[in-house]
């Protein structure tokens, strides 16, 4: 009879090895606004020991390194080449309980979104991801509603872009009034 096939899934990690992050992003373009020409990138690795933080944003590259707080610290860290430069003096990074958040200002004003973060074309390790929270499409960036405020609403961990609640609640209780005034009349 054959031994049984063992996978272990939380395998110890060597003190030495570093792990990555899980890294969102999404864009925003202009030809003629440079506030609206930005990129945003979302370092989500909760509790973040800021002692040890190093993020390093040059022109063409990115590098982090931090531990985290837990049962024991975990090294994470990456290095990305961008996909065309930024401005690293008017881009900015906010450090919160869950996440590191930068907005990156795109060097060059243009319309077209960048078509990957990266140069690189092949996947990546680690992974990137788009930030399903932030993106907007290309061709609605200008819409009304949309809004470019990447600022942190009153939840810790929620990013709130131009929402209005009241509007939201509003429509929620009308589509509730007429589910109920629907089946009524059934």
């Amino acid at each position: 009879m054959p031994l049984p096939f063992l996978i272990d899934h939380h395998p110890q990690q060597h003190p030495a090895m570093s792990r990555h992050p899980e890294i969102l992003w999404a864009q925003r373009s202009s030809n003629f606004t440079p506030e609206k020409n930005v990129v945003y990138l979302t370092i989500n690795l909760p509790h973040i020991v800021e002692s040890s933080l190093t993020f390093t944003l040059t022109s063409t590259s990115i590098s982090f390194k931090a531990f985290t707080v837990g049962a024991e610290q975990t090294k994470y860290e990456f290095d990305l080449e961008l996909f065309a430069e930024v401005d690293p003096e008017r881009s900015s990074r906010r450090l919160t309980s869950r996440s590191l958040v930068t907005v990156l200002r795109k060097k060059e004003a243009k319309l077209e979104y960048w078509p990957r973060l990266t140069k690189k074309i092949e996947k990546l390790d680690p992974p990137i991801k788009k930030d399903f929270n932030t993106w907007v499409d290309e061709d609605e960036q200008d819409l009304p509603g949309i809004e470019d405020d990447f600022s942190v609403g009153g939840t810790p961990g929620m990013i709130m872009y131009g929402m209005d609640f009241e509007k939201m609640m509003a429509d929620i209780a009308r589509a509730k009034a007429e589910d109920v005034t629907e089946s009524d009349s059934d």
